[in-house]
């Protein structure tokens, strides 16, 4: 069962979304909260594996939020997803600096919310489409030099084929189809990454991944 905790300062939305997501039998909502004190506050009491965020609340909005999630030890299994009205570029890159794990739109369909969810509980990444045409547009006006990542030349070449995947926002099972691998040796190696990158989750991994060239988009 997938556990979330809902953040958002309009109660109207939360009931909304509760509603939305628990048509899936498999994910639950455990909290919710209307601020970004008092999400850190349901986040660390009841550690789920997503936290609906919004980004603009009251009392600590939900970059803030996301960032004290991410840096807290006790709460390394807890993946922060952006869901917001909100498609400004200043605004998508803080929130990714901060550690969020997906950044959608509410105008995005039950369903690919559902999915985004499962998505990211998985260790996956998830964007809206238009998000993912800002990061790409990012990412090209950077231009094809890319400075060298001196932690890569650790790697063997079955471990970089999993940090492109780890980029591409592959879940581990996405990430054995297509490599052959069974799910926990995905996990394995997605785990040594974290260790030899220094990385304190996939989102990191992925921003690797990008900045090296080593996702097909790069």
């Amino acid at each position: 069962m997938i556990r979330v905790v809902l953040a958002d300062d309009q109660e109207l939305v939360r009931a909304g979304l509760r509603s939305l997501i628990e048509n899936d039998p498999g994910i639950t909502v455990v909290a919710e909260a209307g601020d970004g004190v008092r999400a850190l506050e349901e986040v660390r009491r009841h550690r789920p594996d997503v936290v609906l965020m919004d980004i603009r609340m009251p009392g600590g909005d939900g970059i803030d939020a996301t960032a004290r999630i991410a840096a807290d030890e006790r709460l390394t299994g807890v993946r922060v997803l952006i869901l917001t009205t909100f498609d400004e570029p200043a605004e998508i890159d803080e929130a990714i600096r901060a550690g969020a794990a997906g950044y959608l739109l509410k105008d995005t369909t039950s369903e690919d919310l559902r999915r985004a969810v499962r998505a990211v509980a998985a260790g996956g990444a998830m964007v809206s489409p238009s998000i993912a045409a800002h990061l790409m547009r990012r990412v090209a006006e950077r231009g094809p030099e890319r400075p060298r990542d001196p932690r890569l030349d650790d790697l063997t070449d079955r471990e970089r084929q999993i940090l492109a995947r780890v980029g591409l926002g592959e879940t581990n099972q996405e990430i054995g189809a297509a490599l052959f691998l069974s799910p926990a040796t995905a996990r394995t190696y997605v785990s040594r990454l974290l260790a030899k990158l220094q990385a304190r989750d996939r989102t990191q991994l992925a921003v690797i991944a990008h900045r090296a060239g080593l996702t097909p988009d790069g």
